[in-house]
């Protein structure tokens, strides 16, 4: 089944929800049936990513380069220096190494088919705010039971149903 490439498909919660854990153990799930998994992380705690401004790449960024990539045994390293980024950019920039999948990983407020990951009962109103929700994970075994007749599936963080369940919708988008 050849899948539109590259299906996109988000990771969202609130801050120290587990996103980037459900996004890895989505990320090696994809990786072991063979799919081609590129990502995009928000890094949603003001200010810019940490880097290693006394290396060389840093170093051109410094001196006023826009865009600074470093390749050594076959890893590839980009910095780039603009305006605000908007997501649309980064997917067109990841498009260029043809995933088959990009995990998104915040930017919750954006469209794409999303898992909501959601701590406790202070959570919830996620589930209105947020456009195309598609599953819901929980860590509060008490909130999953009164998210039953949600509407939604819904999976603790740790039942590996949930994440076959995001791969099995991945793979039936084409």
């Amino acid at each position: 089944m050849a899948l539109v490439k590259p299906v996109l498909f988000q990771v969202a919660g609130y801050q120290n929800s587990g996103k980037t854990t459900l996004s890895i153990k989505l990320i090696e799930k994809l990786s072991a049936s063979g799919l081609k998994i590129a990502t995009i992380k928000h890094h949603g705690h003001g200010g810019k990513p940490d880097v290693l401004e006394t290396k060389d790449s840093g170093r051109h960024i410094k001196a006023g380069a826009t865009v600074s990539l470093v390749e050594g045994g076959g890893r590839i390293i980009i910095q780039a220096e603009d305006v605000p980024w908007s997501l649309a950019k980064e997917i067109e920039m990841l498009s260029f190494f043809k995933p088959d999948v990009i995990i998104i990983e915040g930017y919750k407020n954006e469209r794409y088919p999303k898992a909501v990951i959601l701590r406790d009962k202070n959570d919830l109103e996620l589930l209105e705010k947020l456009p195309n929700i598609k599953i819901i994970f929980h860590r509060d075994p008490k909130l999953g039971n009164q998210l039953i007749n949600s509407g939604f599936p819904v999976f603790d963080t740790e039942d590996e149903a949930g994440y076959k369940w995001i791969s099995d919708y991945i793979n039936n988008q084409n």
